[in-house]
């Protein structure tokens, strides 16, 4: 049976105040949760997230030539909002750099997870992930800039998609610039043994 936390949240786009007309940084904000203290804690994670990458990519600066800051909803329903804050910054040079960094909230609580957190404790979800990874660079033949790969972090970049985690990685982070992001797409499923029992990835696999 459905219940209103299970329905989607409302999502509005706002919009950073700068004087340069070619930097515009669009931004996700959650209205309307009955829960006004929830809400405010994860638009408060939001905006914490978007100002770090905002620094990192020289919103302040004023040799910035080029900004453009966006967002993606990958998951909103069944109490889990997981969505991208994408970041494009231009200073000069051969090519601009673009940050991509996701966050998973539980919207019921407010509570936002990090990888290990969808796992229980002394589980062995790295090695699992790890594997994926590897067969998967190798059946897709993506070059390396330090291969083997090694292994992911704990705070490994992530967002769920309906039923599958997708770990991704920066660029430049494991391979080179024209490589893009290399995104890995794991079905729950496949990580059922580890996931906790009271989280975001168990919600999205077991919902009836």
């Amino acid at each position: 049976m459905l219940r209103v936390n299970d329905f989607p949240v409302t999502i509005q786009t706002k919009k950073l105040p700068h004087a340069a007309t070619n930097v515009n940084v669009y931004y996700p904000s959650v209205v309307g949760l009955t829960n006004y203290t929830v809400q405010q804690k994860i638009n408060h994670t939001i905006i914490s997230t978007l100002n770090k990458m905002l620094i990192d990519q020289y919103f302040y600066e004023s040799y910035l030539v080029e900004m453009l800051a966006n967002f993606e909803i990958k998951t909103n329903e069944r109490g889990i909002l997981s969505l991208n804050l994408i970041v494009y910054s231009f200073t000069g040079g051969a090519h601009g750099m673009t940050v991509v960094k996701s966050l998973t909230f539980d919207v019921k609580t407010g509570r936002h997870f990090s990888l290990k957190e969808l796992f229980k404790p002394g589980s062995d979800y790295e090695k699992e992930i790890n594997m994926i990874i590897r067969q998967r660079i190798k059946d897709w033949d993506i070059q390396l800039l330090e291969p083997p790969f090694k292994s992911i972090r704990p705070d490994q970049d992530y967002y769920i998609a309906d039923v599958t985690l997708v770990v991704y990685f920066q660029l430049y982070e494991i391979a080179p610039y024209a490589s893009g992001f290399p995104y890995f797409p794991i079905p729950i499923l496949d990580l059922a043994t580890n996931i906790k029992t009271e989280g975001p990835l168990n919600t999205m696999m077991t919902f009836t």
